[in-house]
């Protein structure tokens, strides 16, 4: 508590209107990202089959197999960048950032206040924990999309076995 011209205040208005600071807000942030990954995480996109001739003969069931086999072929050869670490690249450096920039921002509130460590201190965890959630959800969207040159390896293999993709989904 501080007192100011005689009134005794918070001494941060967050603690004042009940708004979670610090590791209350570190483990909400947690708790959203990981239904965020339950909820959009699941789901790798598959090359999406003309109905030629080709297919039309040998049925969906054969063609699901040449798919999941020309797939496995292409993460044997190039490889590919999974959902999962696409979405932990995205909330390491959102995190960092966030982290970073509320740790800033914290201490200048704090300073003003009279306390910048800990103004940085809520700052940081603040800001990382928004930051990291941010990236994560933001990484697990762009990790739907397989790698180019998977998809590339992929569309080839199922040519060379007579189908014909008009795109992925």
């Amino acid at each position: 508590m501080e007192v100011t011209m005689g009134r005794t205040q918070p001494r941060w208005r967050a603690e004042r209107i009940g708004r979670p600071t610090g590791l209350a807000l570190v483990r909400q942030a947690s708790l959203a990202a990981a239904l965020a990954v339950l909820v959009l995480g699941c789901g790798v996109k598959q090359p999406v089959l003309y109905p030629n001739h080709h297919l039309k003969s040998v049925g969906s069931e054969a063609a699901e197999l040449d798919i999941e086999q020309c797939m496995a072929l292409a993460e044997e050869y190039v490889g590919s960048s999974s959902a999962a670490a696409k979405a932990g690249t995205g909330a390491v450096v959102g995190g960092g950032a966030g982290g970073a920039i509320g740790a800033a921002g914290g201490a200048a509130g704090g300073a003003v206040r009279g306390n910048a460590g800990r103004g940085a201190a809520v700052g940081a965890a603040t800001g990382a924990a928004a930051g990291a959630t941010a990236g994560l959800i933001r990484g697990m969207f762009s990790a739907r999309d397989p790698d180019p040159v998977y998809k590339r390896f992929t569309v080839t293999c199922l040519r060379d076995r007579g189908y014909q993709i008009i795109g992925w989904k």
